[in-house]
């Protein structure tokens, strides 16, 4: 069976898909993600989808599905490297990605997740209130 490797960095687990995604895949993906959060007590995960070129609503609703799992488990989620395709795609098909942060690469991704394993960090809205 195909899976996506998932590589624990610290306290977070990097997920770089390199393949073309398909309903079972991200199925696998969402099971083994959530059981490597759970092994590891992880606080933040990067999943890099720069090499997906097109992404269907089953996918995009499994990124967010794999967000809300993530963070039941106190764990944040990144998505890093979404193709303007992509996003204009999710846009038009509805889909907010709603517990998701992005970032447009990598790094940039894994600045975003430190700040949630800083003790004196306290998330604020879009506005700027703290939650």
């Amino acid at each position: 069976m195909e899976r996506i490797p998932i590589l624990k960095l610290g306290d977070f687990l990097l997920v770089t898909i390199q393949v073309d995604m398909h309903d079972q895949l991200a199925i696998t993906l969402q099971d083994d993600l959530t059981t490597q959060i759970a092994k590891h007590a992880s606080r933040g995960v990067l999943i890099d989808i720069s090499s997906l070129e097109i992404v269907d609503s089953f996918i995009g609703r499994m990124l967010a599905n794999i967000a809300a799992m993530s963070k039941v488990l106190d764990a944040q989620t990144v998505l890093t490297g979404m193709q303007p395709a992509v996003a204009i795609t999710l846009v038009e098909l509805g889909m907010s990605l709603s517990g998701i942060k992005t970032a447009l690469n990598v790094e940039r991704g894994m600045e975003i997740l430190s700040q949630f394993t800083d003790p004196g960090y306290e998330p604020q809205d879009a506005d700027g209130s703290q939650e």
